[in-house]
């Protein structure tokens, strides 16, 4: 991913070490963790569920329906956002019947003793060849979820930053002509919903793809003063310019009561040198936590309340060589990668 940010050269940089400490969370809290299984050395599920417990993570993403994670979440008290595989969309597009047997197969068994706060259908696939699908697939949920009274599982998608053709300064971000159609349909129904848009925001990417222009304080919110004055408003840090680049790409397709929930953010450990190190990781990651815990929105939305989710729960050793391998917050032995998250009691 690449984000043309232009600002001012690196001046310098502040770091921020204050430990987080999230047994001080309550339930209705605003942060989680995705669970991902791409790895043949992970510990089992009821292992992972036990860890989140024990760290006081109170929500978590999957990106798919894994009946083991699933099983194991059993009366954990942890809300669950859970994922539909993108190559299931075309079949699933096909048919209200085909939804209701996925809903039946996939959520039916654990509607009891999981708490289901979000399905998100597909992962990132708008745009490309997959996107079209995405707004039928969601009114067949809603549809099934309407059926059974379901009214607290929110349906919704997630998309990456390159739904954005234009995202800078914030206040002219605009969806690219690929993704434009698919997003306002999709738009218009999490607004009929009231459900919220997710998306993925890396200010690591950006600022990896151009540690020229981009300044890493600004990366990591530790930048003490505003650096991107976009006219009335200033940006202290490049992950609010990014979520308000949403924002006015949304206004700009006609839809601007939707609100977003933040899927995935997080800094790799290691994988690109002297820019993935666990003590960068570990800044970024703490002041992700706080800045979402301290509930004050972005500049040009300021009195809205942002969910959140690191990515990830472990290092994963079957993604892509590099630094995506390298995003977990634990090892797979479930000792910390390095320090964020303080266990609780």
């Amino acid at each position: 991913m690449s984000l043309l940010w232009i600002v001012f050269l690196l001046s310098g940089i502040a770091a921020t070490q204050n430990q987080v400490v999230l047994s001080q969370i309550t339930p209705d809290d605003t942060i989680g963790v995705c669970y991902g299984l791409l790895g043949n050395d992970l510990p089992p599920s009821t292992e992972v569920i036990q860890l989140y417990k024990q760290y006081g993570i109170r929500k978590l993403r999957l990106f798919d329906p894994n009946p083991a994670a699933l099983q194991a979440l059993r009366g954990s008290q942890i809300v669950v956002s859970l994922g539909m595989r993108n190559e299931d969309l075309p079949t699933l597009a096909a048919s209200q019947a085909a939804v209701e047997s996925w809903f039946v197969t996939n959520v039916q068994p654990y509607i009891n003793d999981v708490l289901f706060g979000y399905i998100t259908i597909g992962n990132e696939v708008v745009p490309g060849p997959l996107g079209t699908f995405v707004y039928p697939v969601m009114q067949l949920l809603q549809n099934v979820l309407i059926a059974k009274n379901l009214p607290n599982i929110k349906v919704t998608t997630v998309v990456p930053a390159n739904v954005l053709g234009v995202s800078y300064p914030p206040s002219v971000g605009a969806f690219s002509a690929e993704a434009n159609n698919d997003m306002v349909n999709i738009l218009k129904f999490l607004s009929a919903q009231k459900s919220p848009l997710m998306i993925n925001v890396y200010p690591y990417f950006a600022y990896a793809s151009n540690t020229k222009d981009i300044r890493l304080d600004y990366a990591q919110f530790t930048a003490t003063g505003v650096v991107v004055q976009d006219g009335a408003l200033g940006y202290v840090n490049l992950f609010d310019a990014i979520v308000d680049s949403f924002f006015s790409a949304m206004e700009r397709a006609g839809v601007a009561d939707v609100n977003v929930v933040v899927s995935e953010s997080g800094w790799p450990s290691a994988g690109n040198g002297e820019l993935t190190t666990p003590a960068l990781a570990s800044t970024y990651n703490q002041n992700f936590v706080k800045h979402i815990l301290e509930k004050k929105g972005t500049p040009k939305r300021p009195n809205i309340i942002i969910e959140g989710f690191i990515f990830a729960m472990f290092n994963e050793n079957q993604k892509p060589a590099g630094t995506e391998q390298n995003f977990g917050l634990f090892f797979p032995n479930k000792t910390p990668v390095y320090p964020v998250f303080s266990a609780a009691g």
